[in-house]
C-alpha cells in the first residue's frame, strides 16, 4: 500500500524547503568574500590604501554585528519566510549597488550586502528549529559546507572575470547576483504559507529576555571566540607565514589550505552529529585543535601545513557547533531567532575587532609570538565555555531556573 497523498505532499514540501534552505545558505558568505581576491585590483582602480581596501571585508562583519539584533525581531513583525526573502532582496540590491562604479557605491553596496546576510544568518537556524528539529546538527553542518563551497567557487572565478578587460571588475562583482536570484525564485512560493507573525509575537512577549539566560551567554561566548579566532587566522596567516620565511606564493597556497580545511569538519559532523548525546566533548576537542594549530605555528613553523589543518578543522567545526547550538539550546523558532541575534551580534563584533587588535599587538611587540600565545589562551577559554554550552540543556528551562 502506498503512502497517503497528504504524506507525499508533506514529504515533497520538506524536500523543497530543504532545497530552499541550501540556496539561501549559498548567499551567506560568497557575496562578500568574493571581493577578497579582487582587493589588489580594486586598490589600483580606486587608489585605495591597505586600510581602505580592508574595509571591504570589515564592513560586512560590522553589519552582521549591528543588524543581528534587529533581524531577530523581524519574524514577529512580518513572518519568518518574508524575513528571509527580504534578506535575499537586500543582498541582491547590495550586489548591484557595489557594482555601479564609484568608490562610494563600492562601500555602500558592501554594507548593504552585510545587512542582508546578517538577517539570513540570524534567521536560518529558526527554520531548522521549526521544520527539522530532529536534524538540526547534521543539517547545520550541511549548510555550512554549502556556504564554504559556494564562497570558494565564486572567489575562484572572480579574478578571471575581472581581468578580461579594463572594467571587468564590475562583472566579477556582479557575478554573485546569480546567487540571490536563484534563492529568491525558490523562496517566492513559500510566501503563500500562513504567516506565523502573530503567533511569534504572542510567544515572544510571554517569555523573559533571552539575555537573562546563563546558557545563552555560554553559547554566545563560544560563537564569539570562534569567530574572533577564525577571522584572525584568515586575516593574518599569510603575514605569519612570510615572517616564518615562506614565500608569498607559498603563503597564498597555504591560505587556500586554511579555507578548505574549515569545510572538512562538516563531512565528519554530518554523520556523527545525530549520534551525539550532547556536544561537550566535540566543542572542547575542536577548541583545543585550534590551540594546537596556533602553538604549532609559533613553535614549529616549518610544519605549517599540519598546524593550518588543525586550526582550520577546529575553527570550522566550532562554527558548525555554535550555529547548531542556536537551535539545539532553544525550544522553538522564536527563541532560536532571539539567541541567534544575541550571539551573532556579539560574535561578529568580536570578529570585526580581532584582526585589528591582533595586528596592533604584533606592532607593539615586534613579532607574532605574543599574538599567537594570546589566541592560544583564548582557544583554551573557548574549550572551557564549550563544555558548558555543549550540555544537553535548553534555554527556556535555564531561564525559568534563573527567575
Amino acid at each position: 500500500m502506498g503512502k497517503p497523498a497528504n504524506d507525499n505532499t508533506r514529504s515533497t514540501s520538506r524536500v523543497l524547503l530543504l532545497f530552499s534552505v541550501f540556496l539561501l545558505a549559498m548567499n551567506l558568505r560568497a557575496p562578500f568574500t568574493s571581493a577578497a581576491p579582487l582587493l589588489e585590483i580594486l586598490k589600483a582602480q580606486f587608489q585605495l590604501n591597505a586600510a581602505e581596501a580592508g574595509l571591504l571585508i570589515t564592513l560586512p562583519l560590522l553589519a552582521f554585528a549591528f543588524i543581528s539584533p534587529i533581524a531577530a525581531i523581524l519574524p514577529a513583525r512580518i513572518g519568518l519566510e518574508r524575513s528571509l526573502l527580504l534578506s535575499l532582496v537586500i543582498v541582491g540590491i547590495g550586489i548591484c549597488i557595489r557594482s555601479l562604479g564609484p568608490v562610494s557605491t563600492l562601500y555602500l553596496g558592501t554594507a548593504v550586502i552585510g545587512a542582508g546576510i546578517a538577517i539570513g544568518n540570524v534567521l536560518l537556524p529558526s527554520v531548522l528549529k521549526r521544520d527539522f528539529p530532529d536534524w538540526v546538527a547534521p543539517l547545520t553542518a550541511c549548510y555550512v559546507l554549502v556556504m564554504g563551497c559556494t564562497a570558494a567557487l565564486i572567489s575562484t572565478v572572480a579574478v578571471p572575470l575581472a581581468v578580461m578587460d579594463g572594467s571587468s571588475w564590475r562583472v566579477a562583482l556582479l557575478s554573485a547576483l546569480i546567487l540571490p536570484i536563484l534563492a529568491i525564485v525558490a523562496w517566492l512560493p513559500r510566501m503563500r504559507m500562513e504567516s506565523i507573525a502573530v503567533k511569534a509575537n504572542v510567544t515572544a512577549t510571554a517569555k523573559p529576555p533571552i539575555w537573562r539566560s546563563a546558557l545563552a551567554w555560554q553559547v554566545t561566548v563560544f560563537l564569539g571566540l570562534d569567530c574572533f579566532l577564525y577571522y584572525v587566522g584568515v586575516s593574518w596567516l599569510p603575514a605569519i607565514l612570510e615572517d616564518a620565511h615562506f614565500t608569498q606564493e607559498q603563503a597564498g597556497s597555504m591560505h587556500g589550505v586554511l579555507l578548505l580545511s574549515t569545510a572538512l569538519p562538516g563531512l565528519l559532523l554530518i554523520p556523527l552529529a545525530p549520534r551525539m548525546k550532547d556536544q561537550r566533548h566535540a566543542a572542547c576537542l575542536l577548541s583545543l585543535s585550534i590551540m594546537v594549530g596556533l602553538l604549532g605555528l609559533l613553535l614549529l613553523p616549518a610544519y605549517a601545513v599540519i598546524w593550518i589543518l588543525f586550526f582550520g578543522f577546529g575553527a570550522g567545526g566550532g562554527l558548525i557547533l555554535a550555529l547548531s547550538f542556536l537551535s539545539l539550546r532553544t525550544v522553538d523558532s522564536v527563541d532560536a531567532a532571539s539567541l541567534s541575534g544575541l550571539s551573532q551580534a556579539f560574535g561578529y563584533l568580536l570578529a570585526a575587532s580581532g584582526p585589528a587588535m591582533v595586528g596592533f599587538l604584533h606592532d607593539i611587540s615586534g613579532g607574532w609570538g605574543p599574538p599567537l600565545v594570546l589566541c592560544a589562551i583564548l582557544s583554551v577559554v573557548m574549550a572551557a565555555v564549550g563544555l558548558m554550552a555543549g550540555r544537553n540543556r535548553q534555554i527556556s528551562v535555564d531561564r525559568l531556573a534563573a527567575t
